[in-house]
């Protein structure tokens, strides 16, 4: 690696390096020196933001991640003036460093050689923090020779670096690609160039219509600072950067931050037990739903997985390492069974199988919870008392069919949590346009029963609230794979219902739609499902992973059934999840008490965050973190890192990605939480 002016870092192995020379180029003398003499550096970022979205994606990771950071507002004529006083003080007579790093625009969003440039290049010199221009044209000032080429990166591989992998990008394993959605669109430029002394690359690619391979992403040592030059656009949604991001964040701040991101991905499978109606090709519509005209579903095959497919998901999941989360309706089971001779090979191959899966109760018949639905009117709405009122249904009855279920569960050696709900519908919480509130019912039923955790529609509700005063939601991405479809081509087909435009015979939903678009040309139908569908839902189930969002997805037992359609687009997920990560980065697979106490914890943190009275920062090889009394701590920092007791010291953390990270506490009769880097 180029050499770097000394400074405080973490080598490959995470073991901090001090040299003499160091300590004197921040005037606080040689090793040995008192600790007083030693800076104060607060683990807080500062974001300079001038509006474009590598900025925007960069504060995103910090946010999602919990790091707290303090923005610039380049378009604020208000904003304060970026001066020694505002980057650094003391505090009880010690050297304070109010920024732990810097994400910058580009190299000089200020002006080279002004006072705010200046001040800003002096700080990072004395404190030796590192600075991400979060994107830059390539050009010697940024240590890389003039691009040898410049343009769209679209469909563009690029591949981590030796020096990557040994340092912050090590969490990163195959080649990454560069997103090419569309033929139509420039998703992605960049300029490609070959790397001058003092620049490290940590992430390169092929030189395009070129020879030889050229930096993206990487490290210019130069004048005692450090910067972290990216020399491609992007934004906070692209997988290029979702991949990269990380990496991005722990060089930033040398693998030491408050805050912790670990890829995720669980998977709900509703309605198990029961079956589901089926999409009508003819008529475009499913028939049992208020708004299929010209029949209620009599005489249609309804779709429901076989003693086979409960056969085969088992072994998948075995084969797979990814346990399905069964969200079941143990009284619709029976209630198929009474019709059908009084016998379930189904059940009796899942309940054979029950300890290779976890369980969710999702209600015994799947009744709707929320209000008495009027369905003389399409769209329907909620029926009313004599007295004008809201007619729900009773608290009496939403408690019965939650604790009928899991009363079935528990005589059936089920591993269900008695906290965790899924409502049919997610039924009981507010529905628009009809049902604006919940249902004044629900919150007592979900006590009665000790519910901790019920399901909510992500594309509804995205955020954790509360269900009266027990009961928080969990908000669950819904796959597009449709519950009413069992073969590929009714999946195409609805597909292009939804998506086609009017004169290529669909709806046209498409084109009122703001949100959406319309396909092109219709799918095949026996082809498109698994051409187009697929590897896009698994691009979207994938992005959501590698973002750190702990949100659940979820598909319908009608996708294990019949062409098994879930399946190819979780094998992609997995596949290229594997493909892209390291064995030390493990994709984990929480249950849903584990991704709601997850998402309580995060937003408990960034409410003490934005209320400022979260104070943390590192003295020497010491963090130090205060926090609202029982509010956990997230924190990442180096392998070999300890906790500080009240008498001696604990291991901190569980590894993941190549550093230890954990939510934590004081210990007992301890103000602070006190961590000892290695």
């Amino acid at each position: 690696m180029a050499q770097i002016a000394p400074r405080w870092t973490f080598s490959r192995d995470a073991a901090v390096v001090a040299t003499a020379a160091g300590l004197l180029a921040l005037g606080l003398g040689v090793p040995g020196a008192a600790a007083a003499a030693e800076p104060r550096i607060d683990l807080r970022v500062l974001v300079v933001d001038n509006g474009d979205s590598p900025v925007d994606a960069i504060t995103a990771q910090l946010a999602d991640t919990g790091i707290p950071y303090t923005t610039v507002d380049l378009n604020d004529a208000n904003r304060p003036t970026v001066n020694a006083a505002f980057l650094s003080d003391k505090v009880n007579g010690k050297p304070r460093a109010r920024f732990q790093g810097v994400v910058l625009p580009n190299e000089a969003p200020f002006g080279a050689g002004s006072a705010e440039q200046s001040a800003l290049e002096a700080y990072e010199k004395t404190y030796g923090i590192p600075q991400v221009d979060a994107y830059t044209w390539a050009h010697p000032e940024v240590g890389l020779d003039y691009s040898s080429y410049s343009g769209t990166l679209d469909g563009q591989a690029a591949a981590i670096t030796d020096a990557g992998r040994a340092g912050y990008f090590g969490y990163l394993d195959g080649p990454l690609t560069f997103e090419d959605n569309s033929a139509s669109v420039q998703e992605s430029y960049g300029f490609v160039a070959a790397p001058r002394a003092g620049f490290t690359s940590y992430l390169d690619t092929a030189v395009p219509g070129g020879t030889g391979r050229g930096s993206l992403i990487g490290e210019y040592a130069h004048d005692g600072r450090r910067e972290l030059v990216v020399t491609f656009a992007y934004n906070a949604y692209q997988q290029q950067f979702r991949v990269l991001a990380r990496g991005i964040v722990e060089w930033l701040t040398q693998g030491v931050h408050l805050g912790q991101s670990r890829n995720s991905f669980s998977v709900h499978v509703d309605d198990v037990f029961a079956p589901d109606s089926r999409w009508d090709t003819a008529r475009n519509c499913t028939p049992g739903d208020f708004t299929c005209v010209g029949g209620d579903g009599e005489g249609t095959t309804p779709i429901r997985m076989t003693a086979a497919d409960a056969a085969y998901a088992a072994q998948w999941q075995q084969s797979s390492g990814l346990t399905l989360d069964m969200v079941y309706n143990a009284g619709s089971g029976e209630e198929w069974k009474s019709e059908n001779g009084g016998t379930d090979a189904l059940a009796d191959r899942l309940l054979a199988d029950k300890a290779k899966y976890r369980w969710v109760n999702h209600t015994y018949t799947h009744q709707y919870l929320g209000c008495v639905q009027d369905t003389s009117t399409v769209p329907w709405s909620c029926a009313k008392n004599a007295n004008g009122s809201t007619r729900y249904m009773s608290r009496a009855d939403i408690s019965a069919e939650i604790a009928n279920n899991y009363n079935w569960g528990v005589t059936h050696g089920l591993s269900t949590d008695r906290g965790e709900l899924v409502t049919g519908e997610h039924s009981g919480l507010r529905t628009l346009p009809q049902q604006p509130d919940d249902n004044p019912n629900l919150a007592g039923a979900l006590s009665d029963n000790g519910v901790r955790w019920t399901g909510s529609d992500n594309s509804r509700e995205p955020q954790q609230r509360s269900v009266g005063a027990s009961t928080l939601t969990v908000p669950r991405y819904p796959m597009n794979v449709y519950y009413n479809t069992g073969t590929n081509a009714e999946m195409a087909d609805e597909y292009n219902w939804i998506y086609a435009s009017a004169a290529d015979g669909g709806s046209g939903v498409c084109e009122n739609n703001p949100t959406s678009t319309c396909l092109a040309q219709p799918l095949d139908t026996a082809t498109g499902y698994l051409s187009y569908i697929v590897p896009q839902e698994a691009r979207t189930a994938l992005g959501h992973a590698i973002s750190g969002d702990p949100r659940p997805h979820y598909a319908h037992q009608s996708n294990l059934a019949e062409d098994r359609t879930l399946y190819p687009v979780l094998d992609k997920v997995l596949a290229d999840y594997r493909a892209l990560f390291a064995d030390n980065t493990p994709l984990e697979n929480p249950r849903q008490s584990a991704i709601g106490t997850e998402l309580q914890r995060r937003a408990a943190w960034q409410t003490a965050v934005a209320k400022g009275t979260v104070t943390a920062y590192r003295v020497g090889n010491t963090v130090t973190v205060t926090a609202p009394n029982g509010t956990r701590v997230p924190v990442t920092a180096p392998t070999g890192t300890t906790k500080q007791l009240l008498l001696g010291t604990t291991a901190f953390g569980t590894p993941y990605a190549g550093r230890l990270s954990a939510w934590t506490t004081p210990d007992a009769f301890q103000s602070a939480l006190k961590l000892n880097l290695p």
